[in-house]
């Protein structure tokens, strides 16, 4: 099955959510072992595009909301483990070992 977003076909899942918000997640969600000043200089370069298209957040959690929405039984699908009885143990008083 293609995905198609705005003309592009998406190859992954990753590529799928990039397309649709229109800016890589690394700028959301940043990259492992950045450094303190790449990690100020992605959320200076995130706060712009906020404040270029502020109705980004409220449409990206829409599209969140709507996935769970569909996708509910299986996100939520739990199995529980079978749980062990609990094993009493009785303990005597000195008074009834006598």
């Amino acid at each position: 099955m293609k995905h198609i977003v705005a003309g592009h076909v998406a190859a992954s899942t990753t590529e799928f959510i990039e397309l649709a918000l229109g800016t890589p997640l690394d700028l959301w969600l940043g990259v492992e072992g950045e450094s303190p000043e790449e990690r100020e200089a992605r959320l200076d370069a995130a706060r712009d595009i906020l404040a270029d298209a502020p109705h980004l957040a409220d449409d990206t959690l829409r599209l969140a909301a709507r996935v769970i929405d569909d996708h509910a039984p299986d996100l939520f699908n739990i199995t529980p483990l079978p749980q062990r009885p609990i094993r009493r143990v009785r303990r005597f008083r000195k008074e009834e070992a006598a």
